[in-house]
């Protein structure tokens, strides 16, 4: 009997603590202590997949919801991630989440030309918008988005998940602390040779272009995030091998060249033309860093002028929505912008470029 009573006594002092402790909940990875980013995702296809995916290791957001067009997608999903059918929508109806108290943010994953009118939509119904880039099909239109969600008083940002990838990182802030000396040059490549001739990236009334508006903002917005600068002009050259693949308004392969205030100088290169093109190079007057594979799922590798990267590879998706979290549960400032106004940054140059190829002189920024 005394050695039951000595039980009890010590259960209920246990169980008395528990609420002062951290703990795991049953369900998963987050911490009842903890307020948890819940997400719904729009457009569920590949890279829908890939992010929604990677959050299963997040401890600080989740996957709530689901917004898609075609009925099968949707019941998948919600029974690969546990979702309730009463958060999920359809094209239609999507802007009724403004009535769903579950759902704090929607990442927008859908075809280019579709961001401006949903990431409205969004804002209007008071939601908070991950879109991804490029944030719109041009600058006109990427303002106008800042500006919806600026007077919906909910907050816009875009999936630049290289912006919180180690090794790029550490470079940026080895730059930061003039490790480098003055920056004089850096080279960007990206391409990739592109598949089905169908799809909507070859779609110029889907993609807003070609390769400058997939794989080619990796380039522009690694050159301001490297050098740290903005830059004031731009020249741009355009080379199309395939104009039946590539048709009017869709680029094949652009080469572009930025200046900065400092006096340094950007070549880049983008292309859908042409494989194992993932290379990022900085050079200064006392040092350097590469990156390569620079912008690809991973891992990513580089060195320096002082040896080698060692920061170890997490998957982007996962460290991008644990860093998106804290921005906007926990007002987190991260080390290289992704709310819109870098977004509309990128749409600017983009739109420079294509200027520039129309015109064959330098666009001044």
């Amino acid at each position: 009997m005394n050695s039951r009573r000595r039980f009890l006594q010590k259960m209920a002092i246990t169980a008395a603590g528990l609420p002062l402790l951290r703990f795991q909940s049953l369900a998963g990875n987050f911490r009842r202590d903890e307020p948890v980013l819940r997400v719904a995702m729009m457009g569920l296809g590949g890279y829908a997949n890939r992010v929604a995916d990677a959050m299963k290791a997040c401890t600080k957001a989740k996957i709530v919801g689901a917004i898609s067009g075609t009925p099968t997608k949707l019941s998948d999903w919600q029974q690969r991630f546990g979702i309730p059918v009463k958060n999920c929508y359809n094209y239609e109806n999507f802007d009724q989440i403004k009535h769903n108290p579950d759902i704090d943010v929607v990442y927008i994953t859908t075809p280019n030309a579709l961001h401006h009118s949903q990431v409205l939509r969004v804002a209007a119904a008071g939601k908070h918008v991950i879109c991804e880039k490029p944030m719109a099909l041009n600058a006109k239109e990427g303002q106008e988005m800042v500006d919806a969600c600026r007077k919906a008083g909910v907050q816009l940002l875009v999936g630049y998940r290289m912006h919180f990838e180690p090794k790029t990182l550490a470079i940026t802030e080895m730059r930061k602390r003039n490790e480098f000396g003055k920056i004089m040059f850096f080279q960007g490549q990206c391409g990739f040779r592109i598949g089905d001739p169908t799809q909507w990236r070859l779609n110029k009334e889907l993609a807003g272009g070609g390769s400058i508006m997939d794989i080619g903002i990796y380039a522009i917005n690694g050159a301001r995030y490297m050098v740290g600068e903005e830059p004031v002009w731009i020249t741009a050259q355009e080379i199309k091998t395939d104009p039946v693949k590539f048709k009017p308004g869709v680029d094949e392969t652009i080469q572009f060249q930025m200046g900065f205030p400092s006096g340094a100088i950007a070549s880049c290169l983008s292309t859908y033309n042409m494989n194992y093109l993932d290379r990022f190079y900085l050079n200064g007057e006392k040092g350097f860093a590469e990156l390569q594979p620079s912008t690809g799922y991973g891992p990513i590798k580089g060195r320096t002028n002082q040896g080698e990267l060692t920061q170890p590879h997490v998957t982007h998706q996962t460290v991008q929505m644990e860093e998106m979290a804290d921005i906007l549960l926990r007002g987190k400032k991260p080390a290289i912008p992704v709310d819109g106004a870098e977004g509309v940054r990128d749409l600017k140059i983009i739109d420079a470029i294509y200027a520039a190829v129309r015109s064959g002189k330098r666009e001044m920024l």
